[in-house]
């Protein structure tokens, strides 16, 4: 990690006066501190930062930030945070969204942001149901989730956000847990330095309306069996004595003891988060924590073409070829105007 003091920002300085509105014991409050966190780390001033939200619990972010930040509106706020990164390609711009938020009415938006590779920073809180407007189910919502609005039970399959991610051509994706703060920085982190669109994807749980949904995986005698952190250049190992492994399976993946069945650390893969193919990827964040490990941490981080800075570069291009000097004198030079008398 580096250090914060040499660039002279504290978590605190991203920090707002005002007292966080969510219920006592959501995530939310705690992905907030980490990501107070992740931007000191970061070095980035608060005056070069914007954070948008849309409408949700999670959208309130912004209000707790000492940062540029706009509360717009339901599922548009990939399209607004799209438009503030290419109007100023030198702001760092984060976007707050829910499941419902980000993947329902903004889920079109969300796959083209993704698509274009737009510099954004992408975070989906992702509590499986609707909290706000209380207890609907949400596009990620298990099937047969019982809810206000499924109350026999959902009979659908729910998105997964990786595997939209990946559909939209995604070049970074991570994810992690409300509880695993230090995986949740990396993850911040890695986001905001990768160019491109970065999607990270927080587990949060929502204690009055989805209370214990992640508890399968996230609480403390679950975690080492049915969760991995991946890094990349590092062997693929969980479990609590560290000896499990992933391995390749012909064309899938499957999880074995380090030294029994005749399986050796050397057969354990080891994590290439920047390899271009996404297919090994894809298997990663598939996995559910049932009978492989759910996957934490960076899975996807490759470079790519990015949107607001070829927008950037045309534009230059197009003004110094044809001696633009700015709007108004471009319109002027078309003689495509007309008078009204």
């Amino acid at each position: 990690m580096e250090n914060n003091e040499t660039k002279g920002f504290a978590p605190s300085d991203f920090k707002n006066a005002q007292n966080a509105r969510w219920c006592p014991g959501c995530g939310d409050h705690a992905i907030l501190n980490v990501l107070h966190k992740a931007m000191a780390e970061l070095g980035v001033p608060p005056h070069q930062t914007a954070v948008i939200s849309g409408i949700g619990c999670s959208s309130r972010l912004p209000y707790y930030m000492n940062t540029y930040g706009m509360h717009t509106i339901h599922g548009r706020a990939a399209a607004i945070a799209t438009g503030v990164k290419t109007a100023n390609p030198e702001l760092t711009v984060w976007q707050i969204s829910g499941d419902g938020d980000g993947l329902a009415i903004g889920g079109n938006h969300f796959i083209h942001a993704v698509r274009r590779n737009v510099d954004i920073n992408i975070l989906i809180f992702n509590n499986k149901i609707y909290g706000l407007t209380k207890g609907q189910y949400s596009p990620t919502s298990d099937r047969g989730t019982v809810s206000k609005s499924s109350p026999y039970g959902t009979v659908e399959d729910p998105f997964i956000p990786a595997e939209l991610c990946f559909g939209a051509r995604g070049n970074f994706f991570a994810r992690s847990y409300d509880v695993n703060l230090e995986t949740t920085r990396e993850c911040m982190v890695a986001a905001a330095r990768h160019k491109g669109t970065a999607v990270v994807e927080v587990l949060q749980n929502c204690v009055i309306f989805n209370n214990g949904i992640h508890s399968y995986f996230a609480d403390k005698e679950n975690r080492a069996d049915h969760t991995i952190i991946l890094r990349h250049g590092e062997k693929m190992l969980f479990g609590k004595d560290g000896n499990k492994g992933l391995v390749q399976d012909g064309f899938g993946l499957k999880a074995v003891t380090v030294g029994e069945d005749g399986y050796t650390i050397d057969d354990v893969l080891v994590h290439d988060a920047h390899c271009r193919q996404n297919f090994l990827h894809q298997q990663l964040a598939m996995m559910d924590g049932h009978d492989l490990p759910m996957a934490f941490g960076v899975i996807r981080d490759v470079d790519a073409l990015v949107y607001d800075q070829e927008v950037d570069r045309q534009t230059s291009e197009i003004k110094a070829a044809k001696g633009y000097a700015g709007l108004r004198d471009m319109i002027m030079k078309t003689h495509e105007t007309w008078n009204i008398d």
